[in-house]
């Protein structure tokens, strides 16, 4: 149930972000060590989602991985296009 938590949390912050939140989706993709999820958002926002030099995406990033630490999962966000 936790594994959930991650992606409508990401699914909650990419919404929030861009003009288009209808065209946002998360994958979940399992690895043997981690999860991870890909995040699609419309072409327009993607910039909305990245940010100057990457900043908001890597900000994403550890938010994400920070809260799936707590719960013990090793979660990594990938930013699909």
């Amino acid at each position: 149930m936790e594994g959930h938590s991650m992606k409508d949390l990401l699914l909650y912050i990419a919404r929030n972000l861009v003009d288009n939140p209808d065209a946002v989706s998360v994958t979940e993709v399992p690895g043997e060590q981690d999860l991870t999820l890909e995040l699609r958002v419309a072409p327009d926002d993607m910039g909305k989602v990245i940010g100057r030099q990457g900043r908001i995406a890597k900000e994403i990033r550890t938010l994400i991985r920070s809260c799936a630490q707590r719960s013990g999962q090793k979660v990594s966000v990938d930013i699909v296009d």
